[in-house]
C-alpha cells in the first residue's frame, strides 16, 4: 500500500512538471508567433542575414582590423573584443587592488587601516554610473595633447587618453608569447609533480632550472629562429595628436578605472572577511614558530581563506563583466553600443538583443565554470 502511494505521488509530480513545461513552451511559442506577425505587418525582415551586409559604422577604438566597409559580423566581433578588453583586464586589476585593500584593512597600522576603510565605504556607496561619469569628465578636463602631462619618459596623459610605449605584436611575436604561456603551464604541472615527489621521499628538488628553460629558454630560441622583433615604439607628438605607442582612449580608460575601483571595494571586503574566517589558532601556531607576518599571510592564512573567498569573488567577476555594458554612457563602443547602432540601422531589434544576451551569457558561463573548477580543486576533501 505504501509503495502504491509513493508511486502515485511520483506520477502526480511528473504530470505536474510536464504540465508546467508544456505551459511554458506554449507561452514562448505564442510570444514568438506574435512577434513574427507584428514584424511581418510592419515589413521588418527577420533572421541574421543582415550580419553579412556592410556595416557602414565607424569604430574608433578597436583592437582588431576593422573599417566601415566590413560586414556587421566583423563589427560585432570588434565589439566582443572591446568588451573582453574591459572585462579581463578589469578582473585582474580589481583582484589585485581589492586584495591589497582588504589586507590593508586588517593592518595594525591605524592610519593605513582607516584609509582602506574609507576607500571601501565611499566607493561602495557611490553608484557606479556616477563614478564612471566622474572619471570621464575628469579625463576630458585634462590638458590637450600639446601640453600633455608626462609623468614618466615615453608616457603621456591628456584629454586624448593615456599613451604608452608599446611593442608591435605580429605573427612571430604571437608564437613566442604562446610558447611562453605553454611554458608557464608546464612549469605549474612540473611543480606539482616535484612537490609530490618531495612528499614521498623528503628530498627537495629545485624548480627554477626547468622553469627557466621552459619559460625563458625555449621562447628565446623560438624568437631567434623566427626573427621576431621586440623593438619598443615610443609615442611622439605630431601636430595635434600622438603617433606610435599604445593609446588608451579616454572612454576606455575612464570605464576601466571606474569598474576596477568600484569592484575592488567589494573584493576588499570579501578578502577581509575570508582572512578573518581563518581560525585565530592558525595565526598563533605560526607566531609560535617564529614566522614573519607576511609569510604567515601568504603561505598559511590566504590558502585557507581562498575556500571562503572564491564563491563571492565569482559573483563580483560576473558583476564587473555585466557592468561593462555601462560603456554606452561614455561612448565606448563595446558589444552593447555596436548592437544598439546596428538595431537603429537595420531595425533587427530581436536579433541584436539576442546577440547581446548570447555574448554576456557565454562570458558569464565561462567565468563561472572556471571559478567553480578552481573552487573544487582547492576544496578540503575528507578521507
Amino acid at each position: 500500500m505504501w509503495r502504491f502511494l509513493q508511486d502515485r505521488r511520483r506520477l502526480n509530480g511528473l504530470l505536474w512538471q510536464l504540465l508546467v513545461v508544456g505551459i511554458v513552451i506554449a507561452g514562448v511559442g505564442w510570444l514568438w508567433s506574435n512577434a513574427l506577425h507584428n514584424l511581418s505587418v510592419r515589413r521588418i525582415s527577420t533572421g541574421f542575414a543582415f550580419l553579412g551586409r556592410e556595416a557602414g559604422m565607424p569604430i574608433a577604438d578597436s583592437w582588431i582590423a576593422y573599417s566601415p566597409k566590413d560586414a556587421y559580423a566583423r563589427a560585432f566581433l570588434a565589439g566582443i573584443v572591446n568588451t573582453l578588453r574591459v572585462a579581463v583586464i578589469g578582473i585582474v586589476l580589481a583582484t589585485v587592488l581589492g586584495t591589497l585593500i582588504g589586507i590593508a584593512r586588517l593592518s595594525s597600522n591605524w592610519l593605513l587601516s582607516r584609509l582602506a576603510g574609507v576607500y571601501v565605504e565611499v566607493l561602495r556607496d557611490v553608484p557606479l554610473l556616477l563614478q564612471l561619469l566622474f572619471w570621464y569628465v575628469l579625463m576630458q578636463g585634462l590638458p590637450a595633447a600639446r601640453t600633455a602631462w608626462k609623468p614618466v619618459d615615453g608616457v603621456f596623459l591628456s584629454n586624448r587618453g593615456l599613451v604608452l610605449p608599446s611593442v608591435p605584436i605580429e605573427g612571430a611575436n604571437l608564437w613566442v608569447i604562446g610558447a611562453a604561456t605553454l611554458g608557464l603551464i608546464a612549469s605549474y604541472f612540473l611543480r606539482r609533480r616535484l612537490i609530490a615527489q618531495q612528499m614521498a621521499d623528503g628530498r627537495t628538488r629545485p624548480l627554477w632550472p626547468y622553469a627557466l628553460l621552459l619559460v625563458v629558454g625555449l621562447p628565446a630560441l623560438l624568437s631567434w629562429t623566427l626573427a621576431a622583433s621586440w623593438t619598443v615604439t615610443f609615442p611622439e607628438l605630431r601636430g595635434f595628436n600622438f603617433v606610435g605607442g599604445l593609446t588608451l582612449a579616454p572612454e576606455y580608460f575612464a570605464l576601466l578605472i571606474a569598474l576596477v575601483t568600484y569592484t575592488s571595494a567589494f573584493i576588499a571586503e570579501i578578502v577581509r572577511s575570508g582572512i578573518q574566517a581563518v581560525h585565530v589558532g592558525q595565526w598563533d601556531a605560526a607566531k609560535a614558530l617564529g614566522l614573519r607576518r607576511s609569510f604567515m599571510l601568504r603561505h598559511i592564512v590566504l590558502p585557507q581563506a581562498l575556500r571562503v573567498i572564491i564563491p563571492p569573488m565569482t559573483s563580483q567577476y560576473l558583476n564587473l563583466t555585466k557592468n561593462s555594458s555601462l560603456a554606452v554612457a561614455v561612448g565606448y563602443q563595446d558589444i552593447v553600443s555596436i548592437a544598439n547602432t546596428t538595431l537603429n540601422q537595420t531595425g533587427q531589434a530581436i536579433e541584436a538583443i539576442a546577440l547581446i544576451m548570447l555574448v554576456f551569457l557565454t562570458i558569464s558561463l565561462g567565468i563561472s565554470l572556471f571559478m567553480n573548477w578552481y573552487n573544487a580543486r582547492i576544496a578540503l576533501v575528507e578521507r
